[in-house]
């Protein structure tokens, strides 16, 4: 697929739509802690990803097995949103959505919308080598799918994938939700399209052997 590029007047609107898109997403506060906080109360979306998180959580402890949590997010989203508008951004994510679940094969997996550009997979009774499968099927389905994004260098829409996996003991542990955040955007830094895992096991291994 050829890039796009934009020059002159088209250009200068281009900018001007990617400041004001950033300008939007500064307004928005992000699921976390802070924001819930700030608010007194969880957005409907987080309280959704709090319960599935909650019950993936439970279902792991009892079974001593591992938790793997994806969060997924659009590269580029700002100039994304900047040159296609609200409209067709949704649109995109209605795909972006019914890709991603067409990879997941087991009931027990849910994908969920997260903020303004991305999902969140939580997926219990998974080891970190299948949750690594799944994001390279994601993103092999999504390059079939093509949809187009001329300010990206892939001339097509990409997700970049931060995986957090962990051994879920005792109460729910949300830890495991901002390390998948913070991996996701760790990768975004390296390129388009790239994953990231955190491993939390050892870091509870070696808090229940201290206590």
């Amino acid at each position: 697929m050829n890039r796009v590029t934009m020059s002159g007047s088209d250009g200068l609107w281009a900018r001007i739509r990617t400041a004001l898109a950033r300008g939007n997403e500064a307004h928005e506060p992000p699921y976390g802690q802070a924001a819930i906080a700030r608010s007194g109360k969880k957005p409907r979306l987080a309280q959704r990803i709090d319960e599935e998180l909650r019950r993936g959580w439970s279902y792991c402890a009892e079974r001593n097995v591992s938790l793997c949590v994806l969060a997924l997010e659009i590269d580029g989203y700002a100039d994304y949103f900047a040159t296609y508008g609200r409209e067709s951004v949704e649109d995109s994510f209605d795909t972006l959505e019914s890709v991603i679940r067409a990879q997941l094969s087991r009931p027990s997996d849910v994908c969920l919308r997260s903020g303004q550009s991305g999902f969140v997979v939580v997926a219990p009774d998974m080891p970190a080598l299948m949750a690594r499968d799944l994001a390279s099927r994601i993103a092999a389905a999504l390059r079939r799918e093509g949809i187009p994004h001329r300010e990206s260098h892939a001339g097509q829409v990409t997700l970049s994938t931060g995986i957090a996996v962990v051994n879920p003991q005792g109460k729910l542990d949300r830890a495991v939700l901002n390390a998948a955040s913070q991996a996701v955007k760790k990768a975004q830094r390296r390129g388009l399209a790239r994953l990231e895992v955190t491993d939390l096991r050892g870091r509870d291994d070696k808090r229940r052997q201290a206590a």
